[in-house]
Order: structure tokens, then sequence, then C-alpha cells
């Protein structure tokens, strides 16, 4: 008899997937939520900040009366790792169309201290409740077809040590920005990918505050190698992103001193800016 064909996989959907899973929080206490950060969202040797800005932003909806983040701005104060962490939140203010809030999440040392990861200020509202009325210049990014770009299955992996996030991402990056993985970086300091969750969650505000931090650095078509931590990092959500996969562009104008800064544009797939970032780094030299 012939095989049975295979099913396809289904599609995982929003409030019902892997991020949301791994993001999802415990209430404890008001405004105190524990949490274990998932070891599946790692690269190289901490925890990505996209997904941490996320984990904080599903903290803050929840203790705010409003639920979609608006602007949020994250000091990484230390690298975070997988495990137990608590994080506390904050009401700073109240009001009709929008919410102040603050949020730090915490982990222990070996010796049982407390220590601060990461620290959050942010405002949220309500995106569907926002005038229709666009006035901009910003174009999305010229980036070829998805099929015609790359992923990280497609190459070795680009820096040493864990790359955990890669395997719940999907992420086609312009071979136009792929000459650090040839050895031979453009020097542009650009980066621009199709971007998406692997098991084909759509968009919702949350995973945007992943997308701005999910490509390779910049750092890499510079001519940098390894980490690049995070130092701040500052979104704007504008809109409530369409279904289909992302794209993300980021650049970087400028390193000095030892620091460089990202700015990124997120558009979803009705050509709207749905998100922008800009995110301080600290590059390694040397």
């Amino acid at each position: 008899m012939p095989e049975a064909a295979t099913a396809p996989a289904a599609r995982a959907t929003i409030g019902d997937s892997e991020f949301d899973r791994d993001t999802a929080l415990t209430r404890r206490a008001p405004g105190v939520y524990d949490i274990d950060l998932s070891a599946g969202w790692t690269i190289i040797s901490a925890v990505n900040g996209g997904y941490l800005l996320a984990v904080l932003g599903r903290a803050l909806a929840d203790a705010l009366p409003h639920a979609d983040p608006f602007t949020i701005s994250a000091h990484y104060l230390t690298a975070s790792q997988p495990g137990p962490a608590v994080v506390r939140t904050d009401v700073v203010r109240t009001g009709r169309t929008l919410s102040t809030g603050q949020a730090s999440l915490f982990q222990y040392d070996d010796e049982g201290r407390e220590v601060e990861r990461i620290r959050v200020l942010a405002s949220y509202g309500d995106l569907d409740a926002l005038p229709d009325d666009v006035r901009t210049t910003a174009l999305p990014p010229a980036i070829p077809p998805l099929e015609h770009c790359f992923g990280p299955e497609d190459g070795p992996a680009p820096v040493d040590g864990s790359s955990a996030i890669t395997e719940r991402l999907m992420l086609k990056l312009d071979p136009s920005t792929l000459g650090w993985a040839l050895g031979q970086p453009s020097g542009k300091g650009e980066m621009r990918a199709w971007f998406g969750l692997k098991d084909g969650r759509d968009h919702d505000p949350l995973s945007l505050l992943l997308a701005v931090d999910g490509l390779p650095p910049t750092a890499f078509e510079i001519g940098l190698k390894g980490w690049v931590p995070t130092v701040e990092l500052t979104v704007h959500v504008r809109c409530r992103p369409a279904p289909g996969p992302l794209r993300v562009s980021i650049t970087t104008r400028n390193l000095a001193g030892g620091f460089l800064e990202e700015d990124a544009e997120v558009w979803d797939s009705a050509d709207r800016l749905v998100a922008q970032s800009r995110q301080l780094a600290r590059a390694r030299l040397g």
C-alpha cells in the first residue's frame, strides 16, 4: 500500500505558540511575576535582548490598563542567563489613552544575591484606537523575494557558541548584506531580512519587540566579529502588523569610542511601517 501523505504542520496562532509559551509569566503577587527564561532564545552565551524585552513587555501589558506597547525603552544592566527570573512592575501613571509603567527583571548570582538584569520604562495604549491618517516619506526596504534570500541553515554558524534562537526564527537575509558571511564585509553597516517565527505564528505588538533585535548585528558588515551586547534599546510600535512575514532593515552610521547605534525599521506585508527602534551597543574591537 502507498504510504500516507504527511500532513503539513499546523501553523501556530497568536497566544498558542512557542514564543507565547516562552514569554508567559506567572503572577506571584500584584506587580510581581515569575518566569523561567528559555535557553531556546540564546545567542552565543546570553539570552537575546529582543526576547527579554518581549517578556517585560508582556508583564507590563498585564500590569497596565492598556495592552499595547507604544514606546518601550530598556537599559541592559547585566547579561541574562536561561533559568528562573523575577519581573517586578510599577504603574507610574494611568490615563485615558496612555498608561506608563516601569519594570525590572532580576536573577540570582552564585551566592544567591539578587541581580538586576534589565530596567524598562514604557507607555502603553490601544493601537486599534489610533487614527488612520498617515503622512510619511519612509519607504519599505528593497529586499529580494524571500526565495532569493538566505537563512542560517544555508551556511556555517556566524559566531561561536549558542545559536539556538535561529532555530525559532524564519530569517532570510538580503544577499547584498551577507558579505560578512563570505569573509568580505561591505563596510556599510547594513542588514536587511525577511523575518518571522518558525512555527508560522503571525506577528503582534509583542513579537515586534523581538523583531527589532532578531537579525545578525550590523557590526558584522562593518568587519567586526563576536558578541555586540546591547546597552540601551528603545522601540516605537506604530501599528498592529498585518498577517505574514515582516521586512526588517537595520543601519549603523557611526561606530566611535567602542559603541555603535543600530536604527531599525520593521515593515509588514501591507507595506506599513509597524515599528522603529534605536539601539546603542558595545562593539568589541580588536
